[in-house]
């Protein structure tokens, strides 16, 4: 039996079908999409994801005390700190001469609505080979 008598299998969709991404800050501007490629993008780079978690375990910091704590330079950890302001995911606000940086979960949080919409359409799609897969078992 072929997948065709069975039913058509839905094909994968454009991303936007996996559902809205709001994030406050410079992605506003970009849509749906860009704002969850520029968060992944993001977090593709592993002294970003370290970044964000040493922000997250102590709330807000400068670049020059990111520093202290990182493998890289803190011109390096300034540029990591403009991408990650960038995508969303971290803000920077001046206190005087120094500039104090933050997570902002919201870009996060809407990556990860967007990652479990698009888990659950992949469950349907599999779940529908494997009614078809059983039922050419039986026929069989």
């Amino acid at each position: 039996m072929t997948a065709e008598a069975a039913g058509p299998v839905e094909a994968a969709g454009p991303v936007e079908a996996a559902g809205p991404v709001e994030a406050a800050g410079p992605v506003e501007a970009a849509g749906p999409v860009e704002a969850v490629d520029s968060v992944l993008v993001a977090l593709a780079d592993p002294t970003r994801r370290q970044l964000l978690d040493v922000l997250a375990r102590h709330g807000q910091a400068t670049a020059t005390t990111l520093a202290v704590r990182m493998p890289v330079s803190r011109q390096a950890v300034v540029k990591h700190l403009a991408v990650l302001d960038s995508a969303g995911l971290v803000t920077g606000n001046r206190v005087g001469r120094e500039v104090r940086y933050a997570v902002r979960p919201a870009a996060l949080d809407a990556t990860a609505q967007w990652m479990t919409a698009l888990a659950a359409d992949w469950d349907r799609r599999l779940a529908t080979i494997k009614r078809i897969a059983e039922a050419a078992d039986q026929e069989a």
